[in-house]
């Protein structure tokens, strides 16, 4: 394929990579193009933006997680058809899985991806030294090619003649410079920015800023030409189908192999109805997952605990993935028939697969307030953030892995959950430290664990022939 690309990457987190890339991605946009935003590593809140402002899924694309093979894959698959793929970076361009060398930094993919690199640099307190600083970027690894700088932060029109004579010496060209403007900073909190969908009018208003900005401070045009320097990439594009083994081999019931989405009720040779949370505390999802459960015959259906008293209809399925239900515990606490409908799922041996938020919501409290009671476990806010990448094995069978199933994965989270682990774990992680982890109860599989499922799509065609068994049982005589 040979789609025009950039990576927008900083020496630094709080650099304004976030800012420049979903500035350019709207801006871009609203000149008609269709734009594919990326964003390296796992974070799921920037994607949330990118997607508001091309009307496109945000995409992820995690080195670690995936494996340096699926990147470009990955990566065609979400850009197929485009005009232009930006890609934002993750903290400082060379930052990468501690201990790894440059798997999963910003280089790395930006090398997978044979794309150019704009960096977008702080330039608030610094003036001639910026070309040391860009320099030393441009240099540490030739196969690295940075194309230009956008500086953010600058002060005056003297600051600025300052920093651009000091790149023109460096042989570095400008291809943009932003002022100070903290009235289009997006609001953040203990885990990185809020949400789009917690604030939806205000998010559609601060990126529509952020595309003003971009307009008037960057070359568009400069920037454009320089995309379409990227070579093409030798790669077949990722299919959540060609991933997806035909549905019939995995020992689905026939009734239940033969339908699609929309066939019918449960067991009568339609597709099982798998709910998927989501609404405002139930933000965090990789767009492959659905993807992958589509492929692998299930219906994928969407509620929001917030307001939903019911699971969907003919539910044979329920993945809770991660977000934010702490900001939402009294909110989630008053929806009792939910949370009774979540139990009785549960206890009747429904697949669940929950992580993070998930996992807390099937807790017995939360903060103190009462949640699923899934779980004999309460969950609370901490002062301790628990950050990194981890390497895990299943050490017991569920819904969504076989034991011995091997996943990497990332844990993000202020919160504890006592006791951290029940009497059958989900995961045992084999790097940086060992632990056990997580719960394995009847149907249900919960852990703070996030993981993407490109990387193993096994997990999610074997909780779907879960959901599709649970359906025949359901409707058995």
């Amino acid at each position: 394929m040979n789609v025009p690309r950039l990576v927008i990457a900083a020496p630094s987190s709080g650099s304004g990579k976030t800012t420049v890339a979903t500035g350019l991605m709207a801006a871009f946009s609203e000149r008609g193009l269709a734009v594919s935003p990326h964003k390296a590593g796992p974070d799921y809140i920037d994607p949330g933006y990118h997607a508001l402002a091309t009307g496109r899924p945000g995409r992820n694309l995690d080195a670690f997680m995936c494996g340096p093979e699926l990147i470009a894959p990955l990566f065609a698959h979400g850009a197929a058809g485009c005009d232009l793929a930006v890609v934002e970076g993750v903290m400082g361009l060379y930052d990468g899985a501690a201990g790894r060398g440059e798997l999963a930094s910003t280089a790395q993919v930006a090398k997978l991806l044979r794309a150019p690199v704009v960096l977008v640099v702080d330039a608030s307190s610094q003036s001639r030294s910026v070309a040391a600083l860009v320099h030393g970027f441009a240099s540490f690894d030739p196969q690295v090619r940075l194309g230009g700088v956008i500086l953010n932060k600058v002060g005056s029109d003297r600051h600025e003649a300052m920093l651009r004579e000091a790149l023109e010496e460096a042989g570095t060209p400008v291809l943009g410079v932003l002022r100070r403007a903290p009235q289009v900073a997006a609001p953040s909190r203990h885990l990185g920015l809020v949400p789009v969908a917690e604030r939806h009018t205000d998010a559609l208003a601060s990126v529509s800023a952020l595309a003003a900005q971009v307009r008037a401070g960057c070359d568009l045009d400069a920037l454009m030409a320089l995309a379409r320097t990227a070579p093409p990439l030798h790669c077949e594009a990722w299919s959540p189908r060609a991933a997806s083994p035909a549905f019939d081999t995995l020992g689905v019931p026939p009734a239940v192999a033969g339908g699609g989405p929309g066939d019918g009720a449960p067991g009568n040779g339609a597709a099982p109805v798998i709910a998927v949370a989501g609404g405002a505390a139930f933000t965090f999802s990789y767009a492959e997952h659905v993807e992958l459960l589509t492929a692998a015959g299930a219906e994928v259906v969407t509620f929001d605990p917030l307001r939903d008293e019911a699971l969907p209809t003919g539910t044979t399925g329920l993945v809770i993935g991660g977000g934010f239900p702490e900001m939402y515990a009294p909110e989630l606490s008053a929806n009792e028939p939910l949370r009774k409908a979540v139990a009785d799922f549960a206890a009747a041996g429904g697949p669940v697969a929950a992580e993070c938020a998930g996992l807390l919501y099937l807790a017995r409290s939360l903060d103190g307030k009462p949640m699923c009671g899934v779980l004999d476990a309460d969950a609370r806010m901490s002062e301790r953030l628990t950050l990194g990448y981890r390497e895990a094995v299943a050490v017991s069978d569920s819904p969504l892995a076989a034991t011995g199933t091997r996943l990497r994965g990332h844990e993000f989270h202020r919160t504890v959950i006592e006791p951290g682990s029940g009497a059958a774990p989900a995961w045992g992680f084999t790097h940086p430290e060992r632990r056990v982890e997580g719960f394995v109860q009847q149907g249900v599989h919960a852990s703070y664990l996030h993981t993407h499922w490109a990387a193993e799509p096994s997990v999610a065609l074997r909780f779907t022939r879960a959901a599709a068994a649970a359906a025949t049982t359901a409707t058995r005589p």
